[in-house]
């Protein structure tokens, strides 16, 4: 079953970015359940480091490694992939989670607010996946797997001006995550590429984004049953208990109740 087929991911390394909150929290805690350790990075590391010891004292097999790193930073990504190397040989498992929206229109929006999206959601992801992929190259890694935590935001464009910045670079997601099969295909590896792309999750997502309106951001989540957390780490279990020969291309998931 599941667990069994999980089995093989035992002690192995998982890099979870944006681990502190929501989903990232859930998959990082998911992958400690399955005895994996899973090297969790935010900014605020210390939202990790609170879970860390309820995971030992759970009793689950894995460890969960807080480690601080700012996303939007190149060096302090190649420092983190650098650290893991000399603590933990390196990555086997990457989760790119790490994402955020700002309200910036395309007819008013600041360019900050779209760097921002820019250099996490797009720019983060490919170095995190160019490092992981040279990690499990140098070890001759063969059954890696690099997981893109997407949107349906990446599949069409809602009419919400506030959301349509972070549709495109969720587009960008969605281009970069078959371009990389393609890629690993044409290097002749068994390395996997996988995204997953929900609907309204219930997190502190449309807080971030609706920052100067905390009102609006409730209401986004209280309007239907939204998915939880949990559903995504369960998603990621999916995913990686996969056999070998199945490559799962995507995850489109939504609340039932979800309109579009």
């Amino acid at each position: 079953g599941r667990a069994g087929a999980m089995e093989r991911w035992s002690g192995r390394v998982a890099l979870v970015t944006g681990a502190s909150v929501g989903i990232g929290a859930a998959v990082a805690r998911a992958l400690v359940q399955h005895g994996m350790k899973a090297v969790g990075c935010a900014r605020s590391v210390d939202k990790i480091e609170g879970p860390a010891p309820e995971c030992q004292s759970a009793g689950y097999p894995g460890t969960l490694i807080p480690y601080k790193c700012d996303l939007s930073n190149e060096e302090e990504i190649l420092s983190m992939f650098s650290a893991i190397k000399t603590l933990h040989q390196g990555v086997d498992v990457c989760i790119n989670n790490a994402g955020l929206a700002r309200p910036e229109p395309l007819l008013s929006g600041r360019t900050e607010g779209w760097r921002t999206m820019i250099d996490v959601n797009v720019m983060a992801v490919s170095i995190c996946t160019r490092e992981a992929y040279q990690s499990m190259k140098e070890r001759n890694i063969d059954d890696g797997h690099i997981i893109n935590i997407n949107s349906m935001n990446g599949h069409s464009v809602v009419p919400q001006s506030v959301v349509h910045f972070y549709s495109a670079t969720k587009y960008a997601v969605t281009a970069l995550t078959e371009g990389l099969r393609q890629e690993l295909r044409e290097a002749r590896t068994h390395i996997r590429a996988t995204c997953i792309s929900p609907g309204l999750v219930e997190t502190g997502f449309a807080f971030k984004l609706h920052d100067n309106d905390p009102e609006r951001a409730a209401a986004t989540y209280e309007s239907i049953r939204c998915l939880k957390a949990e559903d995504m780490a369960n998603a990621v279990i999916y995913v990686l208990s996969a056999p070998p020969h199945v490559q799962i291309g995507d995850i489109q998931m939504r609340p039932t109740e979800q309109i579009s």
